[in-house]
């Protein structure tokens, strides 16, 4: 019955609560009153029923001068006052009026007028009298050979109300609506014919279905949309009846509504798991994508593709064969703008492309990098980083692709986009250390781009490469030539003397005469034609070939400490008296420049001792510090490359979801797959077995049919009220992705009937209540379910908080209110554990603007152990390797990173230590939450918080 239209009737302009009640005046504007009054009239008498007020009163009243109108708004008022007025008598006996009534339906279901017959149809349906209903039969059957289509629509609707609540007035529906299905042609009509006979009598509809199945794909796509859950019903149901369907949803999978498409291709991979249905479903999902125009149904069929893609649960299933040859067709999605269905479409992509279609990959994904050059888009600079990564992820995949697409990535280290260029630099490390045959031509072309950088950051990095990488005496001297080159002319100092003696011109031949210019505001300004042509023009700005030489002179002297580690490396690996002296000049004149107090910024402590130890080391070569730099630095890269394929290797077996014991031996409650039960080709390989074997076995993600378990709900029970409450309520609390319900019981525990009792409820925080509870009536010692929906709309704690209130009959006091325990809603339902690369973190750090500053309070001794106390309580993933947190060491710091369903993202910084020589106390130091959004930041500080307290009141009980 869900998908049948229901009636719904709307009271609009409906009088204020604050309006006084007076029965008299009603009583006179029903009798006298003229049609604006007798509508004002009825609408006050239909809010005086609903809000709980007897008027028997009026119930001839409105019988003798209102029901007789013809004016079409009482009409509609009419069917919503018969459907709320008692009709009975306390004892259960049918009023005498509701004769008159009776007489008055079936007049309108004769009316010449279709409107007010199928309003009429529609108000039947609402009837729970069969005596009222009874004398209706002749006419309501009459209303199925109606000229008009709504009139035949609400006459099905009506009789198969009837037929269901009351099937002795009308027991032989089915043949009824079977003969009236095989002879009407409107498309609304045969819907509502064919879910009552789905609903009343399978059989006929399977025999209407199995007549028409050549036809099928002629008819409207609401009737279509209902053939594809009838199928789906019957063939799991009956896995034999899928040969004599199949075709059917073969057809329906080419439908000219993009619903009918949807809904049969995934009921088709439901029912068959042959090569060709799924290739058929998945087809049809990508030309849904590419097709349809709003992103979030591009996601969503996404997501099918996604999980259509891990039938059969592995890689190298046949779901996933059929689909890496659709995977140039996926790629297909790019052409969307939106940047959120591209990185789903690209994460798809790499994990269907295989080593057949790789370089067709590539040539598309190089076209694609080549079309944002030019674009100045808002996301341009994020796309333009995810088609790196995604380029990065297919050379490590494919090798053998790299010498095609390394020449290509590298262009993007001049980027001004710096997360693109970092990227384009992360790719090239592990490049360079695990293609071997490889190294030389990176080393070209980062020699090649070098000058050309325009981040500081991504010059710091490329030199690391350079001094470790580089091969050879040339190799070594071919890095020190571009670093002189960026460098310019020593010493430093006198650089800046000479360009400071440019501004005042004098007659030295290297000096250009400065042309005039005209600044915005109409004055004059001068501007060196040769500072212009060196990168250093009088607005501050740079050449990319004067980059490296700029830094430093701004002040930048950590970038100053990485050219002294680099020339350090270079002379160490390869002992040459020009290129040690050389080296030791650059990092004598950056030392002398930054103590001049000619910087901008004066060099710090850090990295005046960091240059100073470069050059001792360059003068005395010490054994340890000469292996720190040839060798360790080497093996510190290979720990960390290694570290990051391992958690990458991690995260893939969680999301395979694979159900294997620690020792690798399968679950005890694992699926056992019989080969003499299962289901053969034609049928689509379906289990048998499969059905009852998960009915079995509750309660764990992905088997049964009811994933929640009894045990697992009853521990999400929240007690409302007390048990001593003359009214007990419970609720049950489920957390959806974007919403909360609330599965409410209600025990009356009197002796007396409560009447408009009613679930109010009110939230605290960015929750909302989406619809108002309805009052009910409870019996004595009665009880009823209600379901409240909260609709919740960014990831913060919040409350939700109410109280029940009820009439007690007969009684004359105020309304009786009980209150509710408070429900809390916790944070930790909307976050989840996320990856991040360094290079985001510390940008997402700087540009987020709420901070939470939460003080370690624990009685923890062990810093690992109060790390992992941590990740697990705030659903956050550590960032940091663990390599750089192995070992004893007195103090810690991590970052950690988690994101909420929402798309918001939260950082934390983890800063702890344990006191000097007294091994038995706790852990000490703080937590440092960022946030885009205040309520996160706060939220998540009170987490925490409340995680401490809770366990340092267990350990101090135990």
């Amino acid at each position: 019955m869900s998908s049948v239209e229901q009636p719904c009737y709307t009271i609009i302009n409906a009088p204020s609560d604050s309006e006084p009640f007076n029965e008299m005046q009603l009583k006179l504007d029903l009798e006298t009153g003229d049609i604006k009054v007798k509508i004002d009239a009825l609408k006050k008498t239909i809010n005086m029923i609903l809000a709980g007020e007897k008027l028997p009163n009026l119930l001839m009243i409105i019988i003798r001068f209102v029901l007789p109108l013809q004016d079409h708004t009482i009409k509609k008022l009419l069917l919503i006052f018969w459907e709320i007025v008692p009709k009975t008598t306390a004892d259960g006996k049918l009023l005498q009026e509701m004769i008159l009534v009776c007489d008055a339906y079936r007049k309108d279901l004769q009316h010449p007028n279709e409107f007010l017959r199928g309003a009429t149809l529609r108000f039947l349906c609402k009837l729970k009298e069969p005596e009222l209903l009874e004398p209706l039969m002749p006419t309501i059957r009459a209303c199925l050979e109606h000229r008009h289509s709504y009139v035949r629509r609400n006459a099905v609707l009506a009789i198969f109300t009837i037929y269901k609540n009351f099937e002795f007035l009308i027991p032989d529906a089915p043949e009824l609506i079977a003969t009236f299905l095989e002879n009407e042609q409107d498309m609304s009509c045969k819907r509502n014919a064919f879910i009552m006979l789905i609903n009343a009598n399978q059989e006929r509809a399977l025999s209407y279905l199995a007549s028409c199945l050549d036809q099928v794909h002629t008819f409207g796509d609401i009737l279509q949309l209902v053939i594809v859950e009838l199928i789906y019903k019957v063939c799991h149901a009956n896995p034999q009846e899928r040969s004599r369907f199949i075709r059917c949803i073969y057809n329906l999978v080419n439908s000219s509504s993009a619903a009918v498409r949807y809904e049969a291709a995934g009921t088709l991979v439901t029912l068959s798991s042959a090569p060709t249905a799924i290739k058929a479903a998945a087809s049809c999902y990508i030309e849904l994508i590419v097709k349809e125009s709003d992103n979030n149904v591009k996601l969503i069929v996404l997501d099918r593709l996604q999980a259509l893609k891990n039938i059969g649960g592995s890689a190298d299933s046949g779901s996933s064969r059929v689909l890496q040859d659709l995977v140039m067709d996926v790629l297909r999605v790019l052409a969307s703008p939106d940047l959120e269905v591209r990185k789903k479409t690209l994460a798809l992509a790499m994990d269907l492309v295989s080593s057949r279609n790789i370089e067709e990959m590539v040539m598309l994904l190089k076209k694609e990098v080549s079309k944002t050059h030019n674009v100045e888009h808002e996301d341009t600079g994020k796309y333009r980083q995810l088609l790196v990564r995604t380029l990065h992820q297919a050379c490590i995949k494919f090798p053998d692709v790299a010498a095609t697409v390394i020449p290509v990535l590298m262009e993007f280290l001049s980027d001004t986009n710096e997360l693109a260029a970092s990227d384009v630099l992360i790719f090239v490390r592990e490049a360079i250390y695990k293609f071997e045959h490889l190294k030389s031509l990176i080393l070209e072309k980062l020699l090649e781009w070098f000058p050309m950088m325009r981040s500081f950051r991504v010059i710091r990095s490329a030199l690391w490469l350079l001094a470790e990488f580089c091969e050879g005496i040339s190799g070594a001297e071919s890095v020190l030539d571009v670093v002189k080159q960026c460098l310019g002319d020593l010493p430093l100092i006198g650089e800046e003397t000479k360009t400071e003696g440019k501004e005042n011109p004098t007659k030295d031949s290297t000096t250009a005469t400065p042309r005039q210019l005209v600044t915005s505001d109409g004055t004059y300004a001068t501007q060196s034609a040769f500072s212009v042509a060196d990168g250093e023009g009088g607005d501050g700005s740079s050449g990319p070939s004067k980059l490296l030489r700029q830094g430093i002179l701004q002040g930048d002297m950590f970038l100053g400490a990485c050219v002294a580690s680099a020339l350090v490396k270079l002379s160490l690996r390869f002992p040459n008296v020009p290129l040690n002296n050389e080296s030791m000049l650059i990092m004598a004149a950056m030392l002398n420049y930054g103590k001049s107090g000619s910087s901008t910024k004066p060099i710090t402590n850090d990295d005046m001792e960091h240059i100073l130890l470069c050059l001792r080391v360059l003068s005395e070569r010490p054994p340890p510090l000469v292996k720190v730099y040839t060798a360790e630095c080497r093996q510190a890269l290979c720990n960390m490359l290694q570290s990051n394929e391992n958690a990458i290797e991690l995260a893939n077996k969680e999301r395979e979801n694979v159900n294997l014991g620690p020792t690798g031996l399968a679950g005890v409650e694992q699926t056992v797959t019989f080969s003499l039960l299962a289901g053969s080709k034609e049928t689509g390989g379906h289990d048998v077995f499969e059905a009852s074997l998960n009915k079995a076995v509750v309660g764990k993600p992905g088997q049964g049919e009811d994933n929640d378990d009894t045990s697992t709900r009853l521990a999400k029970v929240t007690q409302l009220t007390g048990f001593s409450d003359p009214v007990y309520s419970e609720a049950i609390v489920t957390v959806n992705q974007y919403d909360i319900v609330l599965d409410v019981l209600i025990v009356n525990q009197t002796g007396d009937t409560l009447q408009n009792c009613t679930l109010e409820m009110a939230t605290l925080g960015d929750l909302s209540l989406v619809e108002r509870p309805s009052p009910v009536v409870l019996a004595p010692h009665d009880f009823c379910s209600i379901k409240a929906h909260v609709k919740v709309s960014s990831t913060e704690n919040g409350i939700i908080f109410g109280n029940i209130v009820y009439d007690v009959t007969g009684a004359a006091s105020d309304r009786n209110v009980v209150v509710l325990n408070d429900i809390h809603v916790d944070i930790m339902d909307y976050i989840e554990p996320a990856m991040c690369s360094d290079i985001e973190f510390r940008k997402m750090w700087a540009n987020f603007e709420w901070e939470n500053k939460v003080s370690v309070n624990t009685n923890l001794t062990d810093l690992h152990e109060y790390l992992q106390h941590l990740l697990s309580s705030t659903n956050m993933k550590c960032l940091t390797p663990d390599m750089a947190l192995s070992g004893q060491c007195g103090f810690m710091a991590a970052n950690m990173y988690a994101r909420s369903i929402f798309g918001e993202d939260a950082l934390a910084n983890l800063s702890i230590e344990k006191p000097v020589n007294k091994p038995d106390a706790p852990v000490v130091g703080h937590i440092r939450i960022r946030a885009k959004s205040q309520g996160m930041a706060l939220s998540l500080g009170d987490k925490i918080n409340m995680t401490q307290k809770a366990h340092h009141k267990i350990a101090c009980a135990s």
